[in-house]
């Protein structure tokens, strides 16, 4: 301010706001950093990294934050910026300024509750799906409480700052305060290029991390960040090496390659038992936990009807989902890809007629369902399942006095399973076997459902895995009554778990889900206690059937995978990650490469290892080549049918 003595009169409203800016900033991130509790020790070294590195991130926030009354201050003419007019114009730009600070803070501490992390692609996600999103506000939070605390907050700090925005302007020029303006034209240049958001991402402690940036920078480094190219922003091998790499790694006893081309990981699979077109229902049960359950360790049990099950169930005890959303858990199902970076596959564009369960499913005779509790529009389901081999049935497809409880989110489960058994009952009665993907809702915030099925209170998320449990029992117990339950598999798992932020950048422990497969007339009971990899359940259902079919699948029957060789595949939109023999390879942007030591059960440091290069070449060449061939469209459905097993 003092190269521009004449100017301070007029700027005194910029310096109270950026005061006011690094307050807010500053005791929002004190108060996460509360709210982390252990997560971060208690150290110099770590609040001086929260504290020093975050107020690079709220300056270099506030030189774009300010932009509005930066333009206010130098356009406005003096004699209107002395006049009332000017007075009323500059406090009302000034109100919101501090209502939107305010308001962010708020969301940040709701964000943080429910994620364990600053603003990131969920919350973009949030911005496009206002309906459901505002609608979850609504129903999980006392809004007109927030809003008149939020509303009354900002008063007091607009009202407390009046004498420093006061002022007459008798002063400044035009040409000086354009030099001021350059000045900061200058200043937003220089940080647009010489800051990123990954900058901050280089400490062991993810939760330090996330503290040290800022909600609205990061909100908007999300934004620019949905879409990341791999090869432009990861670490790369040869094209060539990385398919050569591929197809050692994507061959399995049960497969042959069909082609000498290196990009065509087009393969016949021949099973080792004969072909059951039995009945399929894969249902996947929004954030459901490994750690819920008593078959699992969890100690009181919250699904006592799947801990039954478990002794009827071929159990699989080390299965990890591919990401943190219900979308990538929905792509690794469908599609048995790995996590590509940026958004998963259900919601970006040219996602039509990709090779996917249903396709496998429709070639032999199989009706094949996308079943969900809420409206399909949300994360582009309807569109993603409906174009590659799924007939959709949402929400619109329940009568209402059909639905005993709903939410912004979808209809109760049991809801759902009755929609679900009477498209069962259809599909038989025209004797075809069906394939069906049912996906749920009850287990979402606001965490609400019928009353009288189990003696919780509503809005609690423990409430609502009950609950959900208690839905899968009575599915199961209406289903037995059935004609075709004797033909029927059931495959019992989760998108992904309930919490997904930690100290480590991949917490392992935070991606682990249950797998039970029930079928008392055709599954055996048992236990698997193999690492296993959500994009390895569609193949192995497949093998458990007997099915021969000509694949693009990335996983692996892990009935036919030789022992030694299993693998797994975490991300988290931006940061990939690879786990094999107790190591996990982190692929990164800016093409960084780290190897951790796992920790498959509690919130703690993963410590770093020295990265083994065959475990880093293993890693590259699945990521690379999975966004190469989707980017390229070689990842379609328009497969021919395999040879017979005879004649090879």
């Amino acid at each position: 301010m003092s190269l521009f003595p004449s100017l301070w009169p007029r700027l005194r409203p910029l310096a109270w706001l950026a005061g006011l800016f690094l307050g807010i900033s500053t005791a929002t991130r004190f108060a996460l950093l509360l709210a982390a509790g252990d997560g971060v020790a208690p150290g110099l070294g770590n609040w001086g990294r929260v504290f020093g590195l975050g107020l690079v991130y709220d300056l270099a926030t506030f030189v774009y934050f300010a932009w509005p009354l930066l333009l206010l201050l130098w356009l406005l003419p003096r004699r209107w910026y002395n006049a009332r007019g000017g007075r009323w114009l500059l406090g009302g730009l000034c109100f919101l300024l501090v209502l939107l600070l305010v308001f962010v803070a708020g969301a940040e501490w709701t964000f943080w509750d429910e994620f364990q992390t600053r603003f990131n692609f969920i919350a973009v996600d949030y911005l496009v799906y206002t309906n459901e999103v505002l609608g979850n506000i609504r129903e999980s939070y006392p809004i007109g409480p927030i809003l008149a605390g939020v509303l009354l907050l900002s008063g007091l700090l607009f009202l407390s700052g009046r004498r420093w925005r006061r002022g007459s302007d008798e002063t400044s020029t035009f040409a000086g305060r354009s030099a001021f303006a350059a000045l900061w034209l200058a200043a937003s240049v220089l940080v647009s290029f010489g800051l990123r958001s990954d900058d901050k991402e280089r400490g062991a402690n993810e939760y330090v991390n996330q503290l040290a940036g800022n909600g609205i920078y990061e909100f908007f480094a999300a934004f620019r960040a949905s879409e990341l190219s791999y090869a432009r922003f990861y670490r790369s091998l040869p094209e060539a090496q990385a398919f050569a790499e591929l197809r050692q790694l994507l061959q399995t006893p049960d497969a042959q390659f069909v082609s000498a081309d290196p990009a065509d990981i087009t393969r016949d699979i021949h099973a080792d038992k004969p072909e059951q077109h039995l009945n399929v229902v894969l249902i996947s049960v929004e954030s459901l936990s490994a750690a819920f359950s008593g078959a699992y360790g969890a100690n009181p049990s919250l699904t006592p009807e799947l801990d039954r099950l478990s002794g009827e169930s071929l159990q699989f005890t080390r299965l990890f989902a591919s990401g943190t959303r219900t979308v990538r858990g929905l792509e690794a199902l469908a599609l048995s890809v790995p996590p590509t970076p940026g958004e998963s596959i259900v919601k970006r564009p040219r996602n039509e007629n990709l090779f996917s369960l249903a396709t496998v499913f429709n070639a032999k005779g199989y009706e094949s369902l996308f079943l969900y509790g809420g409206y399909g529009a949300f994360d582009n389901m309807n569109h993603f399942f409906g174009s590659n081999g799924y007939q959709v049935r949402d929400r619109a497809a329940i009568a209402p006095e059909k639905i005993h409880q709903a939410n912004i989110w979808g209809v109760a489960d049991e809801d759902l399973y009755t929609l679900a058994l009477a498209e069962f009952d259809r599909a038989h009665a025209a004797g075809k076997p069906f394939f069906a993907h049912v996906m749920t809702t009850s287990n979402h915030r606001p965490y609400t459902f019928p009353e009288g099925r189990i003696d919780a209170p509503q809005g609690k998320r423990e409430s609502a895995v009950r609950y959900s449990d208690w839905a899968l029992g009575n599915l199961l117990r209406r289903a037995r009554d059935k004609p075709w339950f004797d033909d029927t598999i059931f495959v019992i798992t989760a998108d992904h778990c309930a919490s997904s932020g930690g100290i480590a950048s991949l917490p392992v422990f935070r991606y682990h889900i249950p797998l039970w497969i029930y079928s008392p007339r055709h599954v055996a009971p048992g236990r698997f206690e193999r690492l296993l990899s959500q994009i390895d359940i569609a193949p192995t259902v497949l093998g458990l059937l007997g099915m021969n079919y000509r694949s693009r699948f990335y996983g692996a029957d892990m009935f036919r995978l030789e022992p030694g060789r299993e693998r797994v595949f975490i991300g988290n939109y931006q940061r990939l990650g690879y786990l094999r023999d107790d190591q996990l390879v982190e692929l990164s942007p800016g093409r960084r490469l780290a190897s951790v030591r796992p920790d498959y059960e509690y919130n703690r440091p993963q410590p770093p290892l020295a990265a083994d290069p065959r475990l880093s070449t293993e890693a590259m060449a699945y990521y690379q080549t999975a966004s190469w061939l989707f980017s390229r469209g070689l990842l379609a459905a328009a497969l021919a049918a395999p040879a017979p097993v005879a004649a090879r």
